[in-house]
């Protein structure tokens, strides 16, 4: 008889430890799985929340652009590779473009043509000076998202001078408008000789004389039209990229000029152009 208590008691405790151990094996798993759970609901809310702002902008892209659509005069036209302009320019260009020499106007294929043009016609005519040669005097140029002003010395300085002369005073306000405009806009002042050698007390050569008249603009610009310095950068190129052979008197004036290269918003650039 005792021996059957013992068999059956020890069956008993021997049940008992098998299920303590399938019951911590399976109280684990339970763990592993709830762990598991919520690891995977954490990162779901997370890609929900990026999902969220991501959707938010795709929303507000999307209303801009609507926006844009609805309003036909700020709808913009890309201009080959040069810049992105609005229906509202191009209407201001329209306009302008009645007063550009017809024969000119005949030769622009493009709209870069047109929109050089238009730009050309405003600046010049933003200058007081009755003697303007349109050719000589003042070209402007754009290239790719660059507006390259060449200015005749004739029109910012004085003869054998590097100090900037008063009727220069009409232009560089203009730039100094555009410049101003575009808190990123860089300005480069290039400054360039006919091939004369030149030496004075007070000039080198042509070297000296174009890095002169370059920081002269530079100067007037910083000091006259609060342009940021910063946003500046004086350049002499002597006589090395010329324009025009030096052989005559007029081929030699055109080499001796100003460049001011910059980087503008053209809707703006035209608008404060369009502005005289």
């Amino acid at each position: 008889m005792k021996k059957i208590s013992l068999v059956v008691i020890s069956a008993v405790l021997l049940t008992a430890c098998v299920s303590k151990k399938k019951y911590l094996a399976l109280e684990k798993e339970n763990g592993e799985t709830t762990s598991a759970l919520n690891k995977v609901r954490i990162e779901n809310e997370e890609l929900e929340s990026k999902f969220q702002i991501i959707q938010e902008r795709v929303d507000a892209y999307n209303s801009k652009i609507s926006a844009l659509t609805a309003d036909n005069d700020v709808k913009f036209e890309t201009v080959g590779n040069v810049a992105v302009i609005s229906n509202q320019t191009k209407q201001k260009m329209a306009e302008t473009l009645k007063n550009v020499d017809q024969e000119k106007l005949s030769q622009a294929t493009s709209l870069k043509d047109s929109m050089n043009l238009a730009v050309s016609y405003n600046l010049r005519k933003s200058l007081d000076s009755n003697n303007l040669n349109e050719d000589d005097d003042i070209a402007i140029d754009i290239d790719e998202t660059v507006v390259m002003i060449s200015i005749s010395d004739k029109l910012l300085f004085n003869s054998g001078s590097y100090t900037v002369s008063n009727k220069a005073n009409n232009i560089l306000q203009k730039l100094s408008d555009v410049i101003n405009s575009e808190p990123s806009i860089e300005v480069m002042v290039e400054g360039h000789t006919d091939a004369r050698s030149i030496r004075t007390p007070k000039i080198s050569d042509n070297w000296d004389l174009s890095v002169l008249r370059a920081t002269s603009v530079v100067r007037k610009l910083q000091d006259n039209y609060s342009v940021a310095p910063e946003k500046l950068i004086a350049s002499g190129r002597s006589s090395y990229l010329p324009i025009a052979d030096n052989e005559t008197k007029t081929s030699r004036a055109r080499n001796r000029r100003t460049r001011i290269v910059l980087l503008p918003n053209i809707n703006k650039f035209f608008a404060l152009m369009a502005s005289n």
